[in-house]
């Protein structure tokens, strides 16, 4: 019961976190329409946080009354540059975007920035991934037991037989060591990061002007298919694609005789993809490498497992 009030207080906080977040904000001409760098064919941030290094770049901000002289130079932004903007662009997007500007100055490359933060940022949150990979391979040895109840009980929907259900399910999940809510709270930690990832990606120029393996960082692949370099937005999609199927198929923790669930992977990786088309590929690239991430990761918790059995 301890541990189930502390995770409704970690979910409690990060919803209270996540209201109290602020936005981007779409740079918009007179009549109210997405101003949008004609070359890269960006639409650009309004709230920035840093003074673009890109002539073009600033020339636009310059032309829609941007206060540029206001913001600090991104090689000299710190965590407490500009004004206060609430909890979530302090706690979150701030030191977000500060990391990967110090890093990227260090490995001379913003994409390859985004791709070392978001490991240390997967390999911190390792101990919550761990254990919920760990349930979901719990999940699948018991699930054979568990089929058993749930066909047991099909017909019954009195009050009395869901009550024994629901008592045997809990004994299954005792045996097997399984907690419900095991696989829940990296998912709610993945929200804030995604969001602090996308705001820090599209309010740092010196990030959404850069390039990373013919990939401009803060162009979205649905306009950069339509470049010279087509073939490099194609690519992330597909590993976009992939990564987020192998990802969902192997923490699928369901009963996967069922036609629902086998579909389930298809259909989460379809919503991803489709919403990757519009992101900025920076944030693709931290979609790519986390998925990586989970799959070697579940590769060897799956390994360590069988080894464990045999021992």
């Amino acid at each position: 019961m301890k541990k189930k009030n502390n995770k409704i207080k970690i979910i409690v906080i990060l919803f209270l976190l996540l209201i109290t977040t602020g936005c981007t904000k779409t740079l918009t001409d007179s009549n109210n329409k997405a101003v949008k760098n004609e070359k890269t064919g960006q639409t650009l941030t309004a709230n920035i946080l840093c003074k673009p290094t890109n002539k073009d770049t600033t020339a636009i901000y310059e032309k829609y009354n941007v206060k540029l002289d206001k913001l600090p130079e991104c090689k000299d932004f710190k965590i407490n540059s500009g004004k206060y903007e609430g909890l979530w662009n302090s706690f979150f997007v701030k030191p977000l975007a500060y990391f990967l500007l110090s890093l990227g100055k260090l490995v001379k490359n913003y994409g390859l920035s985004v791709i070392i933060i978001s490991l240390i940022i997967r390999l911190i949150a390792f101990p919550v991934t761990k254990k919920t990979a760990m349930q979901s391979e719990l999940m699948k040895k018991a699930q054979p037991e568990i089929n058993k109840i749930q066909k047991k009980y099909a017909n019954k929907q009195d009050q009395e037989s869901m009550v024994k259900q629901n008592q045997e399910l809990m004994a299954v999940y005792k045996k097997y060591n399984i907690n419900p809510m095991g696989g829940c709270l990296f998912a709610f930690l993945q929200l804030p990061i995604f969001i602090a990832f996308f705001e820090a990606v599209q309010r740092t120029p010196v990030i959404f002007e850069d390039r990373f393996l013919g990939l401009q960082l803060g162009t979205t692949p649905a306009v950069g298919i339509t470049t010279s370099v087509f073939y490099a937005y194609l690519i992330l999609m597909i590993l976009i694609a992939a990564t987020t199927f192998f990802s969902f198929k192997m923490n699928a923790a369901g009963n996967m005789d069922d036609p629902n669930m086998k579909m389930m992977p298809m259909m989460m990786s379809g919503m991803i993809i489709v919403t990757a088309i519009f992101m900025p590929t920076g944030l693709g690239i931290y979609w790519v490498t986390s998925n990586l991430f989970t799959i070697v990761q579940n590769y060897l918790v799956k390994r360590s497992k069988k080894v464990n059995g045999k021992a």
